[in-house]
C-alpha cells in the first residue's frame, strides 16, 4: 500500500463515512486472563464511544511507510489449506459473528504477542465500498463497483491513570482523583487484506508498530507466517556497512559526501510521489558508481549485499538517507553542517596535516558569542593625542572601537554595549 491508499482508508473512520459493520474486543490483563469481552454493532455503541474508537483507528494507520506501517507478502506456504491467511480470510468472511473463530484469534495473539502489562484487543470487521474516480482524481460514489471488505486489529496498552488531584464541581471542592484504567492508544495493529492499487489484495496485509525498532518478529511470524524486512536502524546500519566495506581502506571522505548528496536528491525528486523510493540491490550499486566509487572495488558488491541484506532486500531511501543532517566526528570534534550546504567542507594537507578547512561567512559565534576567526593586525603608531597631550577627539575615538562594537553617540560620555 502507498500513502495515497492508507490516507483513503483512514478517511472513511468518521460517522458520515462509516462502513464498519461489527466490533469485537477482549481485555487481556498481565497475566495473559481475558477479563471482559465486546461483541457490538458498531453505530450501535454510543457516539461519544465512537469517536474514541476512530481516533484509535486512524492510530493504527498511521506513521511512515517502511518504518511504523510495514506492507507483508504471504509466503506461499503460508497461503496453503490450514495455513494463517486461510484462518484470516476465514475471520474476514465470518463478518466476526463466528464466536469460535473469534476465541481462536484471541488466544493466538495471547499466546505469541509479548506484552507483560494490560492490553486491549480490538477487531473490527469493515465493509468499503469503493468509490470510482474520475480523470481528474475526484471521487464517484455512484461509479462504484467493488467492495473492499476488510479486518483492522488495534493492540492498545490499558494503563492505570496517574494519582492526583480534582475539582468537583457538586461538592465545589479539590478531591482526591480516583484512578482508574485508561485505554492508551496503540502499539501494534494489522489491517487484512492489503489494499493494494484500490482494491483487496489477499496476497498481501498492512502491519504497524509505533515503535519502528521493536516490531516483535516472532509474534508477526507466528501469526501471520510473514517474515519482517529489515528494521529502519538496520537498514541504514546496512547501508554504512555496505559503504564502508566496499571503499575499504579508500573510505574517501569526498566519496562519502558524494553518496549522501546523490540520496539526498533521489528523496527530494520522488517526495510527492505516493510510493516511496525503494533501493534494491542494482539500484544501490548504480548509486556508488554515479558517487565516483571505482569500478574495481564494486567487483564483489553483489556478494557484499547479499551477505548483509539477502538476495532479493532492499531498502527504503528514506531510511537509509540522511537528509536532515550531515555530522563529521573525530574523538574530539563533532561538526554538524547544514545538509544542503556539505560544500563548505573540504579536505586539505596543511603543513603534512590531514585537515578539514571550513569557509565561514561573515557570521560566526562561539557559545553564543559573536566572533572572528582571525584577530585584526595593528600596525603600533604614536597616538596624536600622545605627541600634543591632547583628548582624543570623538572621531579619533570611532576607529578605534572594532568594527563589532556598537557606536557611541556623541552625548555619551562612554560607550553602551546591549
Amino acid at each position: 500500500m502507498n500513502k495515497k491508499e492508507v490516507l483513503e482508508i483512514r478517511k472513511q473512520y468518521t460517522h458520515e463515512k462509516c462502513s464498519i459493520t461489527r466490533i469485537c474486543g477482549c481485555y487481556v490483563d498481565g497475566e495473559k486472563n481475558i477479563k471482559t469481552e465486546l461483541k457490538e454493532a458498531f453505530l450501535s455503541l454510543p457516539e461519544e464511544e465512537t469517536f474514541k474508537y476512530f481516533n484509535l483507528f486512524k492510530q493504527t494507520l498511521s506513521g511512515t511507510l517502511g518504518k511504523n506501517l510495514l506492507n507483508l507478502e504471504f509466503p506461499l506456504d503460508s497461503e496453503n489449506p490450514g495455513g494463517p491467511q486461510e484462518f484470516l480470510l476465514k475471520l474476514r468472511d465470518s463478518k466476526l459473528q463466528d464466536d469460535a473463530l473469534l476465541e481462536e484469534f484471541y488466544q493466538k495473539i495471547i499466546e505469541n504477542y509479548y506484552f507483560p502489562e494490560n492490553y486491549y484487543i480490538i477487531l473490527i470487521h469493515v465493509a468499503y465500498d469503493i468509490p470510482g474516480k474520475s480523470t481528474d482524481g475526484s471521487e464517484m460514489f455512484d461509479a462504484s463497483e467493488d467492495v473492499y471488505e476488510y479486518l483492522l486489529c488495534s493492540l492498545c496498552p490499558v494503563k492505570l491513570s496517574k494519582p492526583g488531584l480534582f475539582y468537583n464541581a457538586e461538592t465545589n471542592t479539590i478531591e482526591n482523583r480516583i484512578r482508574d484504567w485508561v485505554v492508551d492508544p496503540p502499539v501494534k495493529g494489522f489491517l487484512f487484506p492489503a489494499f493494494n492499487d484500490r482494491n483487496s489484495d489477499i496476497h498481501s496485509m498492512l502491519y504497524f508498530s509505533k515503535s519502528a525498532e521493536e516490531l516483535q518478529p516472532e509474534f508477526i511470524e507466528a501469526l501471520f507466517g510473514c517474515f519482517l524486512p529489515l528494521t529502519a536502524d538496520s537498514q541504514k546500519e546496512t547501508f554504512n556497512y555496505l559503504i564502508s566495506d566496499t571503499l575499504g581502506e579508500d573510505c574517501d571522505y569526498e566519496v562519502v559526501k558524494n553518496i549522501h548528496e546523490h540520496l539526498t536528491e533521489m528523496v527530494e525528486e520522488t517526495k510527492d510521489s505516493p510510493d516511496p523510493l525503494v533501493l534494491t540491490k542494482p539500484d544501490v550499486k548504480r548509486l556508488f558508481e554515479l558517487s565516483g566509487v571505482p569500478e574495481e572495488k564494486l567487483e564483489t558488491f553483489d556478494q557484499t549485499f547479499e551477505a548483509a541484506a539477502g538476495e532479493k532486500a532492499s531498502l527504503l531511501a528514506t531510511n537509509i538517507a540522511s537528509s536532515r543532517k550531515f555530522n563529521i566526528e573525530t574523538p574530539d570534534v563533532v561538526i554538524k553542517v547544514n545538509p544542503e550546504r556539505t560544500d563548505l567542507i573540504e579536505t586539505r594537507v596543511i603543513d603534512g596535516k590531514e585537515c578539514l578547512v571550513i569557509t565561514v561567512n561573515d557570521h560566526i559565534e562561539v557559545n553564543g558569542v559573536n566572533v572572528r576567526t582571525i584577530a585584526p593586525t595593528h600596525e603600533e603608531e604614536p597616538a596624536p593625542d600622545e605627541v600634543s597631550g591632547s583628548q582624543p577627539s570623538y572621531e579619533d575615538t570611532q576607529e578605534a572601537i572594532p568594527a563589532s562594537a556598537p557606536a557611541a553617540s556623541p552625548e555619551d560620555d562612554g560607550y553602551s554595549f546591549s
